[in-house]
């Protein structure tokens, strides 16, 4: 089959599985074209909640299919490439943050939706990319622990009054992106702005015109009068703004803004996912729980 075909053929085959299919903003620019929406991970997985469809096909990366589960346990929730994984989730286990927290006893544990459902449950509240500033000032805690984005981490730090401590995990994608890639794009786009994640390194960020998360690039490229962008996050995001914004330019500063993981999921993986309705990610029960109690304190964390 050709792409066109696969496509059709997996939109047919969603409609016979009462099947909802999600991409996140990373994904390949033909997955996030099939898909019936594009997010960030937290906002797919609240899409999954909400939905009612029974059977949710998640393009995207194992911890993102386990959030879809922990908020529609009753759904079946497929990940097409089950070895599509996460290396920052990865650098943090359940029994490394238990021996961490036990070295800042009753400090609170904040942590990035970035993870595993077993570190969810060991922590006491979940954060996004957007909503970490406010998510860590709602505490009354003067110290919380960060985890696992060391960068993120910092970020916060920079803008709450409170002693933080960090787990030492990172994004290897945003690590990457150095300083000197963002001289050479300013130097070769000098009416450029340059919005950044918060997962780059602190020294990149201080470069930045704007820092925010995914969701903050697609409003802040839509609002500003400026014509011309450098984009400082996985070169997917690309699809999205380049198709809201047709008149706009925008600029990866370097190839080395593209996760691995991200683009493994192909159509025909899609197609072979609603054709054997498989893997199915599920979360257990005594991790499911606590882990969800970490997204409803989240989401409770009033809003602008």
């Amino acid at each position: 089959m050709n792409q066109n075909q696969t496509i059709n053929e997996i939109l047919r085959l969603a409609e016979e599985r009462d099947a909802l299919i999600l991409a996140h903003n990373y994904q390949r620019d033909e997955i996030q074209e099939m898909a019936h929406i594009t997010g960030d991970s937290l906002a797919l997985s609240m899409e999954a909640a909400r939905t009612d469809k029974p059977v949710i096909v998640f393009c995207g990366v194992h911890f993102m299919a386990e959030s879809a589960a922990i908020l529609a346990p009753e759904k079946i929730v497929l990940l097409p490439r089950l070895d599509a994984g996460c290396p920052m989730a990865d650098m943090i286990t359940a029994e490394g943050l238990r021996e961490f927290k036990s070295r800042h006893p009753g400090v609170p544990v904040v942590t990035y939706v970035n993870s595993s459902a077993a570190v969810k449950a060991e922590s006491d509240i979940c954060c996004t990319s957007a909503n970490a500033v406010k998510v860590v000032a709602s505490l009354a805690e003067p110290e919380v622990i960060l985890a696992p984005d060391r960068n993120l981490g910092r970020y916060i730090a920079g803008q709450v009054d409170k002693i933080c401590h960090f787990w030492d995990g990172y994004c290897p994608t945003h690590e990457r992106f150095t300083v000197d890639d963002v001289k050479v794009a300013q130097a070769d786009y000098p009416d450029a702005l340059f919005m950044a994640h918060p997962e780059c390194p602190p020294e990149v960020l201080a470069h930045a015109d704007h820092v925010c998360s995914t969701s903050g690039m697609y409003t802040f490229a839509k609002e500003s009068p400026a014509q011309c962008f450098i984009v400082g996050t996985e070169a997917g995001i690309l699809y999205r703004l380049r198709k809201e914004n047709p008149g706009k330019e925008f600029i990866l500063p370097t190839t080395r803004l593209i996760c691995p993981n991200m683009k493994l999921t192909s159509l025909d993986d899609v197609l072979k996912a609603l054709q054997t309705m498989s893997p199915q990610v599920t979360v257990p029960e005594e991790v499911r729980i606590p882990a969800k109690l970490t997204l409803d304190r989240m989401l409770a964390v009033p809003r602008d």
